[in-house]
């Protein structure tokens, strides 16, 4: 397993791989990897046969008043989990080799971000669609690999590569749970015995309303409502939002007469947690 932190000798690893008739996939991360990347990791290796997995903590999606400073990190337990994984190469850029000096380029969306977790982080997504599109071009890979917790930032990425003519498949996983249902995090490293117990909420009413809309709930309002009442009468949580909304534009719905996602973000102390469900009529 090559670690490799110079985007050129990147660019010429899978440029190899590539000319020898191989096929890459990629896996994204902020590091301080768990068992949700490497669930990432196993599935990208059903789709090429060269696994390159980027550790980067991108300072351009991080708001002012957000963790990017205390944000976790475990290089050398990173690195033992990519290699067990049978990964091919491991890029760690710096952010003054992805933003250098006059830096000014930016990736924008028009709409995707203007719902969700985008109206409480402003220019977040413009940082993550502008570092994944720097990553791809580096990488170049056929295939890459995103879990279904961070639903918007898939949507997003999804877009992106349409719009842009990236020729790259993007895999979608289902999020990866810890035993109690919690989706698994690396910011859940944050949360203090109380409100670890407090974070089983989110599922808990995701599931809850899966379960009404299955049986014949549709009127969108009230389920949120429900929701809402629900998640705080637990006590000590902080809701950004609950949303019902189409899987595709993001655009809330009204009724629930066709699939829906079912997004929420919540936070406990000072910890923001997000997760989703398809709601299935």
């Amino acid at each position: 397993m090559e670690i490799i932190a110079k985007k050129e000798e990147m660019y010429a690893a899978t440029d190899a791989v590539r000319r020898a008739g191989g096929r890459v996939v990629f896996v994204p991360t902020m590091g301080f990897l768990h068992e949700g990347h490497l669930a990432l990791m196993h599935e990208a290796m059903r789709h090429g046969d060269f696994l390159v997995v980027s550790i980067f903590v991108n300072p351009t999606q991080f708001g002012p008043n957000e963790d990017l400073e205390k944000y976790p990190k475990n290089l050398e337990g990173d690195l033992k989990m990519c290699e067990s994984a049978g990964c091919g190469a491991v890029y760690t850029p710096t952010a003054k080799s992805m933003y250098g000096k006059g830096f000014e380029t930016y990736v924008s969306l028009s709409d995707l971000p203007n719902h969700l977790c985008g109206l409480s982080r402003p220019g977040h997504f413009r940082g993550v669609a502008t570092v994944v599109t720097k990553l791809f071009n580096t990488v170049r890979p056929h295939a890459a690999i995103f879990g279904e917790k961070d639903f918007q930032q898939l949507a997003v990425i999804r877009r992106m590569v349409k719009d842009l003519d990236f020729f790259i498949e993007i895999v979608g996983l289902p999020t990866v749970r810890e035993p109690d249902g919690l989706a698994k995090s690396s910011r859940n490293s944050y949360l203090g015995a109380d409100d670890r117990k407090k974070s089983l909420i989110l599922y808990e009413t995701l599931c809850e309303t899966a379960d009404a809309v299955a049986k014949g709930g549709r009127d969108a309002g009230l389920l949120i409502s429900r929701a809402t009442d629900k998640i705080l009468a637990a006590g000590g949580t902080e809701i950004d939002y609950v949303a019902i909304s189409d899987p595709e534009t993001l655009e809330d719905m009204f009724t629930v007469d066709r699939p829906a996602v079912m997004a929420l973000a919540v936070k406990l102390g000072n910890t923001r947690l997000i997760d989703n469900m398809m709601l299935l009529p």
